[in-house]
């Protein structure tokens, strides 16, 4: 039920993209940058769930941890291109990527499952491959910190200024953050009433506290083809237009970007110029399916920070217009971790096996109950192993032992609960060939079975396939 309707949903996005498209013709959408008169009134009206820091804003040491790691992570080869599925094929990343977060946490975007490589959280044992990925870890980590607390800053400040009136923002100085008026005002909420209540703490904590980092690399003239930008002709993307998945409802998303500047690439200063400096990385960002109002393409240099607030990232799509140097970033969310961590898949296992008992005399292996539901719930669990974990894991191969060996076991106790799982589908098919039940429940439990095992054979021919 849930694929179907995800794909009825892509269906409906496509059919909207397209028409969207067909309505332009030729004619590009206006978008703004900050040359624009215009830019900060549109920002401000339009774009105040994201917020924008200036590189000297953050503090120098950080900076300096930070863009340390990033290199010796691509010294040591850590950044890798993900086969990605969209519409049933499959697709090399343009931008080169690695997971840092919590230890046993995923993050799954289109059809790709990616593990962490874990920072050095408290109370585990997380060997490294050497002191440099340990330390880059750790920086991230820190990174992640401090990004919480600024998030969490700006969200309180849009809460506390929300009343305020709103001061004329048209003029700010180039070196003052874009949005530093708008971290203090906020935008104007829709339904006043909701002004005076404090936001929750446990609901302000939970979209907040990220639990992972997805890392991007890319060098834009190593690459022979960029796609170019559809709909307001910004140019050659890094990262075509989307918005970020798998993430808690409502949460924020924060992103420090590092782009390794050198005398060569300098940002233009000729004012006639038009749009974007296409020397110059940019963040895109447009309402989404709408063809009214202009977008915005927002300059990132060496170290500034940008965060994507509340709703932001599910009413807007963003882009990442490729600039001309190398750029690195690091992008932190609050992953949905529901059933994307070790803990999940360990708890489903475990309840999977209870329908397992063993004789205590002659040790034989059977069935607590042949139950349909019963049945489905642990054949469904069976191919949740295989296809969200195990074989998303060994596709990619032994990329992760470049950082460290830490998924080694975890995914060999997978394995063995898969091989428990194999025996009680085994055990399905020898019970119902037996003809002393019930013939209605039989059946019940033969037709929920035989769903499982064709949806099951399907994947694996799909998975040999790739």
């Amino acid at each position: 039920g849930g694929s179907m309707k995800r794909r009825a949903g892509e269906r409906e996005k496509e059919l909207k993209k397209k028409k969207l498209l067909e309505e332009l013709g030729e004619n590009r959408l206006p978008y703004l940058t900050p040359a624009d008169a215009d830019f900060h009134q549109l920002w401000k009206t339009k774009y105040s769930k994201l917020i924008f820091r200036k590189s000297d804003a953050v503090p120098e040491d950080l900076h300096q941890m930070v863009q340390e790691s990033f290199l010796a992570l691509r010294e040591h080869n850590c950044f890798f291109q993900d086969l990605v599925r969209i519409k049933g094929k499959d697709f090399l990343t343009p931008v080169s990527r690695i997971l840092i977060g919590n230890p046993g946490c995923t993050y799954k975007y289109l059809n790709t499952r990616l593990f962490t490589v874990p920072w050095p959280a408290e109370n585990y044992d997380i060997k490294y491959c050497s002191p440099q990925i340990h330390d880059a870890c750790k920086a991230l980590m820190r990174l992640n910190d401090y990004l919480h607390i600024e998030t969490v800053k700006a969200l309180q400040g849009q809460n506390l200024f929300e009343n305020k009136e709103i001061k004329d923002t048209s003029v700010i100085d180039r070196k003052q953050s874009f949005a530093t008026s708008l971290t203090e005002q906020g935008s104007v909420s829709k339904d006043q009433s909701s002004v005076c209540v404090s936001e929750d703490d446990r609901s302000l904590k939970s979209r907040t506290s990220y639990n992972l980092t997805l890392l991007n690399y890319m060098d834009p003239l190593q690459m022979l083809y960029l796609k170019q930008e559809p709909y307001f002709g910004m140019g050659s993307m890094a990262v075509s237009w989307h918005h970020d998945e798998n993430l808690v409802d409502r949460s924020a998303v924060a992103v420090y970007s590092y782009s390794c500047e050198d005398s060569s690439v300098q940002e233009s200063n000729e004012q006639e110029l038009k749009g974007r400096d296409p020397a110059v990385w940019h963040v895109g960002l447009k309402v989404a399916w709408d063809i009214e109002t202009p977008g915005l393409a927002v300059p990132l240099h060496q170290g500034d920070i940008y965060l994507m607030l509340d709703d932001l990232n599910m009413t807007h799509q963003h882009c990442v217009l490729a600039g001309l140097s190398p750029r690195f970033s690091s992008t932190h969310r609050v992953a949905d971790s529901s059933r994307g961590t070790l803990e999940y898949i360990f708890g489903q296992c475990e309840l999977a096996l209870q329908n397992l008992q063993t004789d205590s005399d002659s040790m034989a292996l059977s069935l607590k109950s042949l139950e349909a539901a019963v049945v489905k719930q642990v054949e469904e669990i069976h191919n949740e192993v295989e296809f969200e974990w195990l074989r998303q894991f060994w596709f990619q191969g032994k990329r992760y032992l470049k950082c460290t060996d830490w998924w080694l076991k975890p995914m060999a106790k997978l394995e063995e609960f898969w091989r428990k799982l194999e025996i009680m589908t085994s055990l399905v098919l020898s019970e119902v060939r037996k003809e002393q039940q019930i013939e209605e429940q039989r059946n019940e439990t033969i037709n929920c079975f035989l769903l499982l095992l064709k949806e099951r054979q399907k994947l694996r021919k799909e998975w040999t396939a790739r």
